[in-house]
């Protein structure tokens, strides 16, 4: 008589115990570096924007994610301190859109109305725009990518010309 194992149970492929034996540390190394990896950056606190040092500027800006989507206009503030810090907070009021905060090592940003949020150590991707905003009006050259522009009436203009997002507007000197 011949004896056929169920067709649930998989085909003999060779690998014995002591083979797999072999793996075993290999898998748990494997799950140690995959988990670790996993984990975002702890959230930075809270700006407290009354403390002394920090300089605030507000206005205008028209923010497009892409060159489909429809223009956004809203309120910005941006402030900065000597060291580096920024915190910038683009409103649609009485909601705030897009809160970005960004410290000589770390950056976080948040899309408040679709709860998305992201952070992460040095220097933050390029592809959000939002965490360069600051700098290019501070002076900073723009990403790869990304164009600065200054206009006439204190007014600039960042774009990318990859994805189209385009944010145009003003600061309070």
């Amino acid at each position: 008589m011949n004896f056929q194992p169920p067709w649930w149970h998989p085909p003999a492929t060779g690998l014995n115990s002591r083979c797999l034996s072999k793996l075993r540390p290999l898998f748990w190394l494997a799950c140690v570096l995959g988990l670790g990896g996993c984990r975002m950056a702890p959230p930075l606190p809270p700006a407290n924007l009354s403390e002394p040092g920090w300089m605030l500027r507000e206005g205008q800006v028209v923010w497009r994610r892409k060159t489909t989507d429809p223009e956004i206009a809203g309120e910005l503030l941006v402030a900065t301190q000597q060291n580096g810090e920024t915190f910038l907070q683009f409103t649609k009021t009485p909601l705030p859109f897009v809160v970005a905060r960004l410290t000589t090592n770390r950056w976080y940003i948040e899309f408040v109305t679709v709860q998305r949020k992201f952070s992460g150590h040095g220097q933050p991707p390029s592809w959000f725009g939002w965490l360069h905003l600051a700098s290019c009006v501070a002076g900073t050259p723009p990403p790869v990518n990304w164009r600065w522009e200054k206009l006439p009436d204190n007014r600039w203009r960042l774009e990318n010309s990859s994805s189209g997002e385009m944010f145009e507007g003003f600061l309070t000197p």
